[in-house]
């Protein structure tokens, strides 16, 4: 994305939907850290992750109803 980096996108959504879920998904331990302090509600999953992983994160996100309201 040119005009901001996915950590930034989920600050701003934050803003106008303070409803919306966020979970980043990355490869990078510096990204992980850096999402983790930016946004402390939303969750991280690392790659390499098991298609069941992510199924667990998106079902943990659906079930806890707060998810992105510090973005």
């Amino acid at each position: 994305m040119p005009e901001m980096d996915g950590i930034e996108l989920a600050q701003h959504c934050a803003k106008v939907s303070p409803s919306t879920k966020v979970m980043f998904i990355t490869g990078f331990a510096a990204v992980t850290l850096k999402a983790e302090q930016a946004a402390p509600s939303a969750r991280v999953l690392s790659k390499p992750f098991h298609l069941k992983d992510l199924v667990l994160e998106v079902d943990r996100v659906f079930a806890r109803g707060t998810f992105a309201q510090s973005l």
